[in-house]
């Protein structure tokens, strides 16, 4: 088991002692509630005690004081557990503090988070004092710690010293090493990939793969390595496969793939009789799929799907938390247990009237209750980007063979560029465009075509990425190099422009990776920029992945990082990053 500091001090155990034994009143009564014993998996009608931030009794008894208790009469309600995200990347435009903000309204209260912006952009002291930061507010945050960067960096021991994994893999918050991305070194032999495996197990953590596709053989031998669950099931007879092998399978629904109600059919065909060991996830969707919600979304499809409702609830939050061992806090409405729940106006209903979490009202009566809390990531060194140099046409310069064609919003192949490059326009009649990746600091450069993107935008500039280096797209040098002088002006983003016009702009006031604004103003400005560039060509799903994973090699086939253009497949440097 992995080593926790005890949430509660001896004085304040005491106080909860003296409520059960009725010598103090409760914080907050929920009278005559229909609650989700997931223990039992039944829905049992009790009366449920919280003190502050900690259920102290669930049963039938109704406490003899009640001096300053708020009770609430649950007779016609339904009372679950709050619902866990247990595969997180939340900086997708949003930050973990705004996201968490929007979702725990629908009742998603705890996040499992992704830690590589941290890795890439937060410096390393700051990076763990960030994390115990967040955790002080009401929402409940837990960590992975990453053993790859998901691309091609100079560097790259520094950023992942052995050091630092160990630093993170001690940390309370951090619950597992993955996702397992890198995997494929791990299997070539990368024996400090097998090391930090070993020492999360060591510490009695979870280890969470990445094997899309993965063959029998090869999610076999990532079992023997040590490897707990995987988030990668494309079909139902994949999820079926990592069930035969002991994983824990989950069950993905999001922007680039809203696959729960394909896996779910695709599962009752397979003639599945348990859902002990699958939970959701929306796997780090872009802002706009979270409009209506994030788990309370996947337990309706569950619903509709014919689910038994108490596994429909139990894959929300009982499962996730049984896995990651912190049912001793969370996903379960019992004693003892952290005071964090949904209240629901029926079984069939997920979306909560009432959400608590850490005994902390977030929403009631179907009413937002306004957060006094702020976050201010200016002390943890994450402020507007500070980028002092200056784009010229001399760093677009274009002679690469090799371009990019997209196959889909995230999957790149190579192919071969036949157009002129050192004309400074490019015609519409094809979608063909040039793309250049630039380091964030201005010290290298790496210059091709995008094929796909889109055949009508101008200019275009992000310091959205995977590395947070800087994207430059567009069919006209002179509108690439406005957008990036905007770009740089409002201390990173994403811009557009056309015909000498700034036409969107989006700011990014964490490194230039990631907004501040709430996710309802993301909401709205993704959409207005997916809105655009659909208008100006581009065919796909989702553009805002489309930028991040330009540079992410766990996917095939091309890709463009700050090393150059890298074969994934044959894990080579095609053509080098130059000096600028």
């Amino acid at each position: 088991m992995p080593e926790k500091k005890f949430r509660w001090k001896n004085s304040t155990i005491r106080k909860q002692i003296d409520v059960l034994s009725n010598k103090l009143a409760p914080t907050v009564v929920l009278k005559n509630a229909t609650y989700l014993n997931s223990y039992l998996r039944q829905w049992i009608k009790a009366n449920i005690w919280i003190l502050e931030d900690r259920i102290i009794y669930v049963g039938n008894n109704f406490p003899e004081i009640t001096t300053n208790t708020e009770v609430i009469d649950c007779s016609t309600k339904v009372v679950v557990p709050g619902y866990i995200e247990p595969h997180a990347h939340p900086f997708q435009l949003y930050n973990p503090h705004t996201l968490a903000s929007y979702v725990s309204q629908t009742g998603t209260t705890t996040l499992i988070n992704d830690n590589l912006f941290l890795l890439l952009q937060c410096q390393k002291k700051k990076a763990l004092t960030l994390i115990d930061a967040l955790e002080k507010h009401h929402f409940h945050y837990y960590w992975w710690a990453r053993f790859d960067l998901q691309t091609e960096i100079h560097s790259e021991e520094k950023v992942l010293s052995h050091d630092f994994v160990k630093k993170w893999l001690e940390h309370d918050s951090v619950l597992q090493g993955g996702e397992l991305t890198g995997w494929p070194k791990l299997a070539d032999g990368d024996d400090w990939f097998l090391y930090w495996l070993q020492e999360t197990k060591r510490k009695g953590k979870r280890m969470e793969g990445h094997f899309p596709g993965a063959s029998e053989n090869t999610l076999t031998k990532m079992k023997l390595f040590g490897v707990d669950s995987d988030h990668e099931s494309l079909t139902g007879k994949d999820v079926i496969k990592r069930l035969k092998m002991g994983y824990t399978a989950a069950l993905r629904h999001s922007s680039i793939r809203p696959d729960l109600e394909k896996l779910l059919m695709e599962l009752e065909n397979e003639g599945l009789t348990t859902y002990d060991f699958l939970y959701y996830t929306t796997d780090g969707a872009t802002p706009s799929f979270y409009e209506e919600g994030m788990i309370n979304r996947c337990i309706d499809i569950a619903l509709e799907c014919n689910v038994p409702s108490i596994d429909a609830y139990n894959m929300s939050s009982f499962n996730v938390a049984k896995y990651y061992q912190i049912d001793d806090q969370i996903g379960v409405i019992a004693p003892g247990k952290v005071a964090t729940l949904n209240i629901l106006s029926s079984i069939d209903q997920p979306d909560p009237i009432s959400v608590m979490s850490k005994g902390v009202w977030l929403r009631k009566d179907n009413e937002k209750i306004e957060e006094k809390e702020e976050f201010n990531w200016g002390d943890y060194g994450l402020q507007k980007a500070d980028i002092n140099w200056e784009l010229t046409l001399d760093d677009l310069q274009f002679s690469m063979p090799l371009g990019m064609k997209m196959r889909n919003a995230v999957i790149m192949e190579p192919y071969s560029i036949t157009i002129d490059g050192s004309a400074n326009d490019l015609s519409y009649h094809h979608d063909e465009s040039f793309l250049a990746l630039i380091d964030r600091y201005g010290e290298w450069r790496i210059n091709t075509f995008i094929k796909g993107f889109a055949n009508k935008v101008q200019g275009f500039a992000s310091s959205y990425s995977t590395t947070g280096d800087i994207i430059i797209i567009g069919k006209n040098k002179k509108e690439m190099v406005l957008a990036f002088r905007r770009m740089k002006e409002i201390g990173g983003g994403i811009v557009l422009t056309e015909n000498d016009e700034v036409i969107f702009e989006m700011p990014l006031h964490l490194n230039g990776s990631a907004s501040n604004d709430q996710l309802k103003d993301v909401i709205h400005k993704q959409k207005e920029l997916n809105a655009l560039l659909i208008d100006r060509g581009y065919t796909f799903d989702d553009p805002v992945y489309s930028l991040l994973f330009l540079s992410s090699t766990h996917l095939p086939y091309i890709r463009i990082t700050p090393r150059g253009i890298f074969d994934v497949m044959k894990k080579t440097v095609l053509f080098p990053s130059i000096m600028r």
